[in-house]
């Protein structure tokens, strides 16, 4: 080698840091690339990203011809230094080619295509695709060599390198990330759907249900003329129907059906007849799931359904749409005008919220963050924190929120004002 011109094995040398650059930003860029993303570009056709995910399902083999060409290079590049700079400088020459490697490999070789890899992996990885994939069949004893050896080193601290085929799980909270980081990629609303059916999973049919005291139904004991005028004035859908008590349902009356007994007038209408029109009632224990209640609103063709404990008492409703605005949000109009809202701005950053308004709303609205694991009401909540049901006007701090009690009943907290402190 020493009869080789010196113009000739810098020139070899530096051929030889270039190469040895491929195989680090190769190496980077393989690991860096995102596998949700290489995924769908494959299902689309991207040959590139179809090569890429066949070397990325066996990382083992993929990092060992990477670093099988790797150190062959670094190792060819020392010894052709070590004769440049021999000649050069005699004995001395070791170690200055030591030194001027290891800095010349440093920034050319290592640092600087790594960096340009990780910023920019998909135009790395799936050029040099081409390479290695072809690399990998010839060097095959040798990588299935090393490979072999280092799994079975791998295997000793517990990790198995056949992992890599199987596929990638996010957890929940990790897709909750990836929502939240997909900045402009996604509209805001889309944004906030996405995030609410994720949340789905962490509330129950008793978080959105109609409590029983506020559910309106028709009551078959009620004489003729009280139900009919119920029924020409109902602002609503679907209407449970009961004999005296609502645990003693009998069906579900959808309006457009008893429009033919209203029409008729009251010599025609009896209680029979219109329990002839109802539909079998839906119940819904108060602990299931909202995903599982969607899936069964659907399967069952059902839009309302009523809510029972574990004793069999109905506890409130449930109905589709009570579901949707979980994911959605709250509706632009509401099936029946209040005239008292439940949650009104105070002034000076407080809010008079009704006793009843479910904490799950208050956050939703006020975009606060009460515990939501216990009480589902604002009085529950309070009643909780306070003990008993107070005797009259008291304020007092409920984690980062003061409230004041407004109006007290004899069995709960009507009103009370709230403002977020810190």
């Amino acid at each position: 080698m020493n009869e080789i011109p010196l113009g000739l094995l810098f020139g070899l040398l530096a051929l030889l840091i270039v190469i040895s650059a491929f195989f680090s930003s190769s190496e980077t860029s393989m690991m860096a690339l995102n596998r949700y993303r290489l995924r769908h570009q494959a299902k689309s056709g991207h040959r590139g990203a179809k090569r890429a995910m066949e070397l990325l399902s066996r990382p083992d083999k993929l990092i060992g011809v990477i670093l099988i060409g790797n150190n062959l290079v670094n190792i060819l590049a020392s010894v052709i230094a070590g004769v440049v700079f021999t000649q050069l400088y005699g004995d001395a020459g070791v170690i200055y080619a030591t030194a001027a490697l290891t800095i010349v490999i440093l920034i050319f070789a290592e640092v600087t295509p790594k960096t340009v890899a990780a910023l920019r992996p998909e135009k790395i990885a799936f050029p040099a695709s081409l390479v290695l994939r072809p690399l990998l069949w010839l060097l095959a004893p040798l990588v299935w060599l090393v490979s072999s050896i280092s799994n079975g080193l791998a295997r000793l601290v517990g990790v198995e390198a056949s992992a890599g085929n199987e596929a990638e799980h996010l957890a929940p909270e990790e897709l909750r990330t990836v929502v939240f980081e997909s900045g402009a990629l996604l509209p805001k609303k889309h944004k906030g759907m996405l995030l609410n059916v994720l949340d789905l999973d962490q509330a129950t049919v008793e978080d959105i249900m109609i409590p029983r005291n506020e559910v309106t139904g028709v009551d078959l004991e009620s004489t003729g003329d009280e139900i009919l005028q119920q029924l020409a004035e109902s602002s609503y859908t679907r209407l449970p129907v009961y004999r005296g008590d609502i645990n003693r349902v009998v069906g579900i009356l959808h309006l457009r059906r008893a429009a033919q007994i209203l029409r008729d007038g009251p010599e025609a209408f009896s209680a029979e007849r219109l329990q002839s029109y109802t539909d079998e009632p839906y119940f819904v224990p108060e602990a299931t799931p909202l995903p599982t209640l969607l899936m069964n609103f659907q399967k069952k063709k059902r839009r309302m359904g009523l809510v029972v404990d574990e004793y069999g008492e109905v506890m409130g409703i449930v109905t589709l749409e009570d579901l949707l605005e979980e994911i959605v949000g709250d509706f632009t109009t509401s099936p029946v005008p209040s005239e008292d809202e439940e949650i009104v701005a105070d002034g000076d950053d407080w809010y008079l919220i009704e006793g009843g308004t479910s904490i799950r709303d208050i956050n939703r609205t006020l975009q606060w963050d009460l515990p939501t694991d216990g009480p589902k009401t604002l009085n529950g909540l309070a009643m909780e924190y306070l003990e008993s049901i107070p005797d009259g006007n008291i304020s007092f701090y409920l984690q980062d929120y003061l409230v004041e009690i407004v109006e007290v009943s004899d069995k709960m907290i009507t009103r009370a004002r709230a403002k977020k402190v810190r």
